[in-house]
């Protein structure tokens, strides 16, 4: 079970404000997770990552990410503090890793970065080692050498980046990475299915080029859900009482701030709402959120009452879901044990 959280905003965010000081920020859900209970990794140790994008372009430091990766659990890193109240940026990926594929390394920490494209997952690629040559041999060399990990998310990136005319780009339209992003997963889908792999695979997938975000929520299944998935939009992210209790403010009708996370930040029932089963989000470089499904053999159509009878046991045995109880009203149960 990992997690993540995006941030995307018109003005630079100090990265404390959404890893460190809020009392239910990513760094604390990695050992104090209050909606998704996984009883066989209950803590996200296994390492974390933070990429981020500069505020001001600088032409001697170009226009990739930086990324900050550690093996050390996020809540005990001292140098993510120190970092984290003197970086702000306007566009931020954070993930904490619970290992489930893969060795506890660098090269396996998300995020990842290619020129100026960013990455990281939650979920996994059921049974992957049958599908790993088939996905690889897709690959052009130049790609296939970028890997230096073991893990499905970065092979999974790398296929993406595949699906790209030219993935060096200095930029991307929303509509090239929605496009590549579906042919990504339609690409696993058909080895999945050439294997007779079953098992669902949880692909909650994320990319950016620092102006553009395209996150998926998707499992390969018609009857079970997805690894939760939230989104909250506003004008400000602030604390509002003591201990670090923050909530998203609107003060008019302008979207200043979008994130995106595996669980909410705030425990204000109001500031999230969760993104359906088997759809992706995209947020454009004027703000702009769109929730799009994702049409193929596991989607069911709103319409159909089938889509709001999902089980939740996969998920939930895999800690990347609540039970069901918890996720029709997820927000007061966190409340009613703060």
């Amino acid at each position: 079970m990992c997690r993540f959280v995006i941030y995307k905003g018109t003005s630079p965010v100090q990265l404390s404000h959404l890893l460190t000081r809020p009392c239910h920020s990513i760094i604390n859900q990695a050992f104090d997770s209050r909606l998704r209970l996984d009883h066989r990794r209950p803590i996200n140790g296994d390492g974390f990552g933070v990429g981020w994008y500069d505020s001001v372009y600088d032409e001697e430091l170009g226009s990739q990410p930086c990324i900050f990766t550690s093996v050390t659990p996020a809540w005990n890193n001292v140098n993510l503090v120190r970092l984290a109240e003197k970086i702000k940026s306007p566009l931020v990926f954070a993930h904490v890793r619970a290992t489930t594929a893969g060795t506890l390394s660098l090269d396996n920490c998300h995020p990842w970065s290619y020129g100026k494209l960013m990455f990281m997952h939650n979920g996994g690629i059921a049974e992957f080692p049958k599908i790993k040559r088939k996905l690889q041999m897709a690959l052009p060399d130049e790609l296939f050498n970028m890997v230096t990990g073991n893990t499905d998310s970065q092979w999974a990136f790398a296929l993406l980046l595949s699906k790209l005319p030219d993935p060096q780009a200095r930029s991307f339209t929303p509509a090239v990475l929605q496009k590549a992003m579906l042919e990504t997963i339609a690409h696993i889908n058909q080895l999945l299915d050439e294997h007779d792999i079953s098992e669902p695979s949880l692909m909650n997938f994320c990319v950016t080029d620092g102006e553009t975000v395209v996150a998926t929520r998707y499992i390969t299944s018609r009857t079970e859900e997805a690894a939760s998935l939230w989104f909250s939009s506003g004008s400000t992210f602030s604390e509002y009482a003591a201990g670090g209790h923050y909530k998203m403010s609107k003060t008019d009708k302008r979207e200043n701030i979008i994130m995106v996370a595996s669980e909410p930040l705030t425990f204000e029932k109001a500031d999230w709402m969760e993104i359906r089963t088997n759809h992706m989000v995209v947020i454009t470089p004027k703000m702009n959120l769109l929730q799009i499904p994702i049409v193929d053999k596991y989607y069911v159509p709103q319409s159909d009452p089938a889509a709001l009878s999902r089980g939740t046991d996969f998920a939930a045995a895999k800690g990347f879901l609540s039970p069901r109880r918890d996720v029709s009203r997820p927000l007061e149960s966190i409340e009613n044990r703060v």
